[in-house]
């Protein structure tokens, strides 16, 4: 009986885990492309705020909020 909780709950933490390891790669190619960007100041001040606030929130755990501001990020950067 426990090994089945054990293994239902390990069934239930690994998506949120997955989830978890996006993000550090959405920030990655953020921060590449935004070296070689050709932007608008306000574009670039967008992009940044964005990524900003996608470590932010992969920081406090809102996986979900943290990719849509990382690949609204990429929208703008057109990648």
């Amino acid at each position: 009986m426990l090994r089945s909780i054990i293994l239902a709950l390990s069934l239930f933490a690994f998506p949120v885990v997955a989830l978890a390891g996006q993000c550090p790669a959405l920030m990655a190619e953020v921060d590449a492309a935004l070296e070689t960007a050709s932007l608008s100041d306000e574009e670039r001040a967008r992009v940044m705020e964005l990524r900003a606030a996608g470590e932010q929130q992969h920081q406090a755990g809102d996986h979900a909020a943290s990719e849509a501001s990382l690949n609204e990020a990429k929208t703008i950067l057109g990648i």
